[in-house]
C-alpha cells in the first residue's frame, strides 16, 4: 500500500510576536488542507519539543484539533525533542500504510522567540543528559567538541576547518536569500563570519541556526499523488554524548539511513537532493558523510569544491537549511518535508531548483543525535533504484546498547578525545569554560571541566582529578609526571607487600 503526499503549507519562519504556538499551527495547516485533492482527514498528527515550558502550553494536539474545528478525531502529540516534526510524519506514515487511515493531517511548530537567550538555551538544553547538562554542557558546546573530533580524526587543520565552516554557512544564507520562508533573507560575507564571535571554540556566531518561531503542515494519504514517502527510518544512541562508541559521527543517524534506505529500496547515488540537519554548521558536512552523500573523511572537501551547492552532485540545504530558515525546534523535520515535497514538484524560486530531482532525502536531529529520523520522498515517475542495495557504511552501524555508569574512581591519566571552549555558558558557570571528553587509561571517557581556563590539544596527554562529582583536567606537565612517576613507585611497592605478607 502506498502512501503520498498531497498538500503542504508552512508558515513564514522568523519572530511572531504577536501569535500564539497554536495559531502559528493552524496556519500550517489550513494552507496544507487547502492544497489537498482531499481535505477530509481522519486523524492528526502533531509534532512539538517542548511547548509546556516554551509558551506554557500543555495538551497542543487536542488544542490544535479544536481550532482546526477537527475535534472529535484521534490526535496525537508526538515529541522526540528537536526531530519532533519528522517523527510525526513517520508517526502518520505507518498509520496510513497500516490501513487504519486513508488520510491524516501532520502539523508541527514551535514558538520560541518571545524568551530571552538564556532562558532558551537553559530549555534546550534539557535534552541534554543530567551530568553532563550540570557539568555545564550545553547544546553549543557538544556540538563544538563533536566538531573538533571531527576534525581530528580526518586531519583537518584548524585554519581548514574554519574555511569549511564559513563556506557552509555562506552557502546556506545564500540559498535562504530565494527562500521567501526563510529567517535570514539575507547574504553574509566570509569577514562578518570571521568577525562573529566564538560561542563555543571552534563555533562562532554564524555556525548555529537561531531562535526561531514557525510551523509546517503536511497531509499525506492514500490516494495515489505525484510524491510518495518511500522509506522512513529511526535510530537512537546513548543519552550521554560520552558514552559513545564514536564522537566523530552519529550512529543513530547511520542507522535511521540504513532503514528509510531498505524500505525504499535505494541508495544514496540515487538521491538528487537533500535536507540536512544543520543546528550547526560541521553537522551538515558530518550527517551528509553519516548518510552516504558523501565520502565518509570527505565531505569537508566536497564542501570547499561546491559539490553541495544547488548546481552542485548532490545539493544539500537548497532551502537555507535550519541555519537560514531558522530552527523552530519541533517544526524543523516537517518543514524539511515540505521543502522536498516543493522541490519535486517545481515550486521553488528557479534559482533554488535542482533542475531533474526525482529523489529528496530528509534528515532530522533529536536532541544531541539521541533521536533521529531519515525519510525519503521521490516522485511517483522517479526511476527504480540503480545501485546494489546495501548498506553504505560497508559495516554495521556501532551503537553502545549497554548503560554505563560512571566510574567512583578513574586512572589519574587520560587523553583528551575532544575539548571546547564555551563563551557563553550556562547561567552559574564561568566564563570562559573549558569542557574535554576524555578516555582515561583505566578506558572510561568521562567529560571534565578544565581546572584552568586555557587551550588545549585534541590527542594530548592530561591529568585528571576528581572533586566531589565532578571530574576536572589539566595539560601534562614535568611537575605531575614527578608526582605520577613516585605514586607509581609507591604503590608498586605496596603491591608487593602485599604479596609477601600473603606468601
Amino acid at each position: 500500500m502506498g502512501v503520498y503526499v498531497d498538500g503542504v503549507g508552512m508558515v513564514p519562519f522568523g519572530k511572531h510576536p504577536q501569535r500564539s504556538l497554536v495559531s502559528l499551527m493552524v496556519e500550517a495547516a489550513h494552507k496544507a488542507l487547502r492544497k489537498s485533492r482531499r481535505p477530509e482527514v481522519e486523524a492528526l498528527f502533531v509534532g512539538a519539543m517542548n511547548p509546556e515550558e516554551f509558551t506554557g502550553e500543555g495538551n497542543v494536539a487536542a488544542a490544535v484539533a479544536d481550532a482546526l474545528e477537527l475535534a472529535g478525531l484521534p490526535s496525537i502529540r508526538v515529541e522526540t525533542a528537536s526531530s519532533s516534526g519528522a517523527a510525526a510524519l513517520v508517526a502518520g506514515f505507518y498509520a496510513v500504510a497500516s490501513g487504519s487511515y486513508s488520510s491524516v493531517l501532520v502539523v508541527a511548530g514551535e514558538k520560541m522567540t518571545h524568551l530571552p537567550t538564556p532562558r532558551v538555551t537553559r530549555i534546550l538544553a534539557e535534552v541534554i543528559e543530567s551530568y553532563e547538562r550540570n557539568s555545564g554542557a550545553s547544546m553549543v558546546a557538544l556540538a563544538a567538541m563533536v566538531t573538533q573530533a571531527y576534525a581530528h580524526k580526518w586531519g583537518v587543520g584548524h585554519k581548514r576547518l574554519e574555511k569549511t565552516l564559513c563556506r557552509i554557512a555562506l552557502k546556506n544564507h545564500h540559498n535562504g536569500v530565494f527562500n521567501p520562508y526563510a529567517q535570514f533573507r539575507k547574504e553574509i560575507t566570509e569577514e562578518q563570519y570571521f568577525n562573529s564571535r566564538m560561542i563555543s571554540y571552534p563555533l562562532r556566531l554564524y555556525d548555529c541556526a537561531p531562535i526561531t518561531d514557525g510551523a509546517a503542515a503536511v497531509v499525506i494519504t492514500r490516494e495515489e499523488g505525484d510524491v510518495k514517502i518511500t522509506g522512513v527510518g529511526q535510530g537512537s544512541d546513548t543519552l550521554a554524548v560520552r558514552h559513545r562508541v564514536h564522537l566523530h559521527s552519529f550512529a543513530a543517524c547511520r542507522t535511521a539511513a540504513v532503514r528509510a534506505y531498505a524500505m525504499a529500496q535505494r541508495g544514496p547515488k540515487d538521491v538528487n537532493l537533500a535536507e540536512v540537519h544543520d543546528a550547526f554548521t560541521c553537522f551538515e558536512i558530518i550527517g551528509a558523510e553519516d548518510l552516504g552523500l558523501l565520502e565518509e573523511g570527505k565531505g569537508w572537501k566536497a564542501v570547499d569544491k561546491g559539490k553541495t551547492d544547488v548546481g552542485g552532485e548532490i545539493p544539500i540545504n537548497p532551502s537555507g537549511g535550519l541555519k537560514a530558515r531558522g530552527h523552530p525546534v519541533g517544526a524543523s523535520g516537517l518543514a524539511q518535508v515540505v521543502e522536498i515535497v516543493w522541490q519535486l514538484r517545481g515550486e521553488v524560486d528557479p534559482r533554488l531548483h535542482v533542475k531533474g530531482a526525482r529523489v529528496g532525502l530528509l534528515h532530522s536531529i533529536g536532541g544531541l543525535a539521541n533521536n533521529n529520523t531519515v525519510v525519503i520522498l521521490e516522485r511517483t515517475d522517479a526511476p527504480p533504484h540503480h545501485v546494489p542495495l546495501e548498506s553504505p557504511y560497508g559495516k554495521s552501524v556501532e551503537i553502545e546498547r549497554h548503560h554505563r555508569p560512571d566510574p567512583s574512581r578513574v586512572s589519574k591519566e587520560g587523553v583528551l578525545d575532544a575539548y571546547t571552549v564555551l563563551y557563553v555558558p550556562p547561567e552559574g558557570f564561568p566564563s570562559p569554560l573549558v569542557l574535554g571528553m576524555i578516555t582515561t587509561y583505566s578506558g572510561h571517557r568521562i567529560l571534565a571541566r578544565a581546572a584552568a581556563p586555557t587551550t588545549f590539544k585534541v590527542g594530548e596527554r592530561v591529568v585528571v582529578a576528581k572533586e566531589e562529582d565532578t571530574f576536572y583536567f589539566m595539560r601534562y606537565g614535568f611537575t605531575q609526571k614527578v608526582v605520577f612517576r613516585v605514586s607509581r613507585i609507591l604503590k608498586g611497592w605496596k603491591l608487593k607487600l602485599k604479596r609477601r605478607i600473603r606468601s
